[in-house]
């Protein structure tokens, strides 16, 4: 199954929904991955025929499905990056009352949440929820780099090879969370690394 539950955590950490279709002339649903099974539970010809679907394959193929939806629009991209532009340029288009659905992983959802904020979309009108990889983005808080999908902790910073501790300190900001360096004070003293949910 796509669905995990996260065990509880500080109060920084996003809490994820569930998709719920609502009322509106205007929907914008951004799946990604696995996330595709959420939409495929909520989907309604209604619904869809005032859609805007846009599907981040990440090597999954739900592609056939969802174009079997009919949405009012449908896109297929391989990655995020890939549709990052498009995404921006449909939130910056959108028409008053848009409702917003991200359903996939954390870092999807909180790059396009903060796209969404850019854009004017109110937070009252964004609903997610986490289907498929617990791999998190992480941001190194000594060189501020980014590493995508980090499954194990602690990992090694790809931007300045620092051995870091994953947190569950989540910046909305960012859209990531926050790595520190774990050998600071005992340089090569690292734990063996495991995964983050082990």
């Amino acid at each position: 199954m796509s669905k995990f539950e996260f065990p509880p955590s500080i109060t920084s950490r996003p809490i994820w929904g569930s998709l719920t279709p609502r009322q509106g002339k205007h929907h914008l649903m951004i799946a990604e991955a696995e996330g595709a099974e959420a939409v495929l539970d909520i989907a309604s010809p209604e619904l869809m025929a005032k859609t805007h679907l846009i599907y981040l394959a990440r090597g999954t193929d739900y592609g056939d499905k969802l174009r079997a939806l009919n949405p009012q629009h449908f896109r297929e991209s391989p990655t995020f990056g890939a549709a990052r532009q498009r995404i921006e340029r449909v939130l910056q288009d959108a028409a008053m009352g848009l409702q917003l659905y991200l359903t996939g992983t954390e870092g999807m959802m909180g790059q396009v949440m903060q796209m969404a904020v850019t854009a004017g979309i109110p937070h009252t009108a964004i609903q997610t929820e986490h289907r498929g990889s617990t791999a998190r983005r992480m941001q190194c808080v000594h060189c501020k780099g980014i590493t995508e999908d980090v499954e194990i902790d602690p990992f090694v910073c790809s931007h300045c090879g620092l051995n870091l501790f994953v947190r569950d300190h989540y910046s909305r900001r960012l859209a990531a969370y926050q790595g520190v360096c774990i050998d600071a004070e005992d340089p090569g003293n690292v734990p063996e690394s495991k995964g983050i949910y082990e």
